[in-house]
């Protein structure tokens, strides 16, 4: 067997989005341990080339909203992280630092759905995020309601995960 801290391994294999949320507010607490595990994110060259809106005024989530074509887990969400890249950054970091910010609020037990926002300029206006910044993408924190995630994955066909064999290529693309 493969030897490996087996409680950060099934913490990564086992991430899954959460669409519903209580209707409460995150504690300052569980927002701050998010937002300082994303702060020790990496980054090439160490540049750190991001900044973090936080928003939970229901307002601004709701123009937040307009700016995405799948948002209503923005919309079901007490909290919304977006993910600024400066202007000298990297695509990568950015998923990197989202990633972990979700990590670390599975570990909390605050759930978290990344929203997609299709309309970049938007969204952009929205938060006041100036023209050579990016502003993609946000991540939706709350705490989970069980009962209506429950229903969300009865309803769902979507589960599971392609073999590794589907996925993976060796050497070249279709090798």
């Amino acid at each position: 067997m493969l030897e490996s801290n087996s409680e950060v391994y099934e913490a990564v294999k086992g991430l899954r989005v959460v669409r519903n949320f209580e209707d409460r507010q995150l504690s300052d607490e569980h927002l701050d341990a998010i937002l300082e595990a994303g702060r020790w994110t990496g980054s090439s060259k160490n540049r750190q080339s991001w900044a973090i809106v936080v928003i939970q005024d229901r307002a601004q989530l709701d123009r937040l909203a307009e700016c995405g074509d799948f948002t209503t887990p923005l919309r079901n969400a007490p909290t919304t992280l977006v993910p600024v890249r400066l202007s000298d950054g990297y695509d990568w970091d950015m998923g990197r630092l989202s990633q972990n910010m979700m990590l670390a609020a599975a570990s909390l037990g605050v759930g978290s759905c990344p929203v997609t926002f299709h309309r970049e300029d938007d969204a952009k206006a929205v938060l006041g995020v100036p023209d050579d910044h990016g502003a993609r993408f946000g991540i939706t924190l709350g705490y989970p309601d069980p009962e209506a995630e429950r229903r969300g994955r009865a309803r769902s066909r979507l589960s599971g995960r392609k073999p590794l064999d589907d996925m993976i290529h060796r050497d070249r693309f279709g090798g």
